[in-house]
């Protein structure tokens, strides 16, 4: 992959506080889903590395400064993938994690897709393709009023079908919006199969660097890349920024990884034990490789 930095090195503290939380995170993420009977969980743990960097190392966001203008932004546009998100909101203390017990139950707000009802969530996302035109228009609200704040939105791969999101990225480059950072959770797959045999897109650095965006690759499950490259933002002043994180569907379970029919479905009670199991295990040798140090 083309275009990824190392000039910034991470804690290993820090790495190692984002590793273990990536693999709680993903346990939440399958209590969710299964208790539930529903859910996009391939989406949300091909995407939840993604935004436990973003959440946990470099974006300013938390609870108590969400209600306040002078703070960085972020639109999760793939909102289908929202199960990753109410992992991470939960974990920073938007809400209690108890609450998600009720997750697409009646009356509930933690529904399949974002909504301002659910404290900690920015915009309402779902309707693919939407996002980052809603990103474009806070990043250029925060220019015009001089404040340093970021904006960051998380993208399927499959959304970059839609036409909005070249709408958006054309004014995105027009206007200069270096304060603007987009993340493609490049895995490779959609609802209905591989995303080249779906709607063909590639080359997409190609296509991103011709409309205007300063282009980085990273590996999406890499923490301490990600976290290294999120810390050279903005990538060239007055360009707004794009990285292709390259993912895999389904990660962190070895019988869901890369496989379609994980995009929507929930587990039988046996897969899910078996993905526990296998979350237990991994956080296992994390502990045995951090004790060897």
């Amino acid at each position: 992959m083309p275009n990824v930095s190392t000039a910034h090195a991470v804690s290993v503290e820090t790495v190692k506080m984002l590793e273990y939380k990536s693999i709680a995170l993903r346990k939440l993420i399958f209590k969710m889903v299964y208790s539930a009977g529903a859910g996009h969980i391939g989406g949300s743990l091909s995407c939840v590395d993604i935004l436990n960097v973003l959440y946990n190392y470099t974006m300013d966001i938390t609870p108590q400064n969400f209600l306040k203008v002078d703070r960085d932004h972020f639109i999760h546009s793939k909102g289908h993938s929202v199960e990753a998100l109410y992992a991470v909101l939960a974990d920073k203390g938007f809400f209690p994690v108890e609450r998600l017990d009720s997750i697409e139950k009646y009356g509930s707000d933690f529904i399949g897709h974002p909504t301002r009802s659910v404290f900690g969530i920015e915009q309402n996302t779902g309707a693919l393709g939407h996002g980052l035109s809603v990103a474009v228009g806070i990043a250029l609200a925060t220019k015009k009023d001089g404040r340093p704040n970021r904006v960051f939105t998380v993208l399927g791969d499959g959304e970059l079908t839609e036409g909005s999101i070249w709408e958006a990225s054309a004014s995105a480059a027009h206007y200069h919006l270096d304060n603007l950072v987009a993340i493609v959770d490049r895995n490779t797959l959609q609802i209905s199969g591989r995303t080249e045999n779906v709607m063909a897109m590639e080359p997409l650095e190609e296509k991103f660097l011709a409309f205007g965006y300063a282009v980085r690759h990273t590996e999406g499950h890499n923490l301490a890349e990600m976290a290294a490259l999120f810390e050279e933002l903005p990538f060239e002043q007055g360009k707004p920024s794009l990285v292709l994180a390259h993912t895999i569907k389904g990660k962190g379970a070895s019988f869901m990884e890369d496989q379609v029919q994980w995009h929507h479905r929930a587990p039988t009670e046996a897969e899910y034990r078996a993905a526990l199991a296998e979350l237990d295990r991994a956080e296992k040798a994390l502990g045995e490789t951090y004790g060897r140090e």
